[in-house]
């Protein structure tokens, strides 16, 4: 029986704008144990508050397009005119050390990861309603009519594609929301994929005393 080298689980969370699920992320990161959130690069501009490194990498439309050369993302798409990637070498280092890793993703870039990682495990988060979730896009009073108008038409296509998600989640009551994702990285992680290099390495213990647990 080959030996069967321990490595992370790939989650991707996806949502329309709006919805939450970067405050739900930032509620459940801090107190999960070997997870790492992949920290997406972008050619917009920083909204208010927004730390380079922390919230995006701002990168400049050339940077951006030169990493697209390069081969540096493992997804990349350009959302509302503008450029947003996940870092390939990054996310690959953390899955081999054994780290699983979240990503924070649209639905075109959850489908060009999965080619890569078939096994990652997907995430949608949905709002109450269109109406909360233009509640919400108001209220954070950075687009204009034109551009909130176009953040809903795209809101209804991306949540026509959570079909094909593995899991789904409902962001009425966020601190509801934020335990059903950690429910969904423990169970995960529980799972008889997850563990089978220690269920085969506690099998191989039995069949050869010497054998190193």
């Amino acid at each position: 029986m080959p030996h069967r080298e321990p490595s992370g689980q790939l989650f991707i969370v996806s949502a329309p704008s709006g919805v939450g699920k970067s405050t739900i992320i930032g509620k459940v990161i801090p107190n999960c144990a070997k997870l790492r959130f992949s920290v997406s690069s972008t050619t917009r501009a920083a909204r208010p508050r927004e730390i380079d490194g922390k919230d995006y990498h701002f990168l400049s439309v050339d940077e951006f397009v030169q990493g697209i050369r390069s081969g540096r993302f493992l997804e990349w798409a350009r959302v509302h005119n503008h450029f947003y990637g996940t870092d390939r070498s990054i996310v690959e280092k953390w899955l081999k050390g054994g780290d699983d890793v979240l990503l924070d993703i649209d639905v075109q870039g959850t489908r060009l990861v999965r080619c890569a990682h078939p096994e990652a495990e997907t995430i949608f988060v949905l709002p109450p309603s269109m109406e909360v979730l233009e509640e919400r896009l108001r209220s954070r009073g950075t687009e204009t009519e034109e551009q909130l108008a176009v953040r809903l038409a795209a809101a209804g296509r991306e949540i026509f594609e959570s079909s094909w998600y593995d899991y789904i989640i409902v962001n009425d009551q966020l601190e509801e929301a934020a335990e059903d994702l950690r429910a969904i990285l423990r169970a995960r992680r529980s799972s008889r994929v997850a563990r089978a290099p220690e269920v085969q390495a506690f099998l191989m213990s039995l069949l050869d005393p010497n054998a190193k647990s």
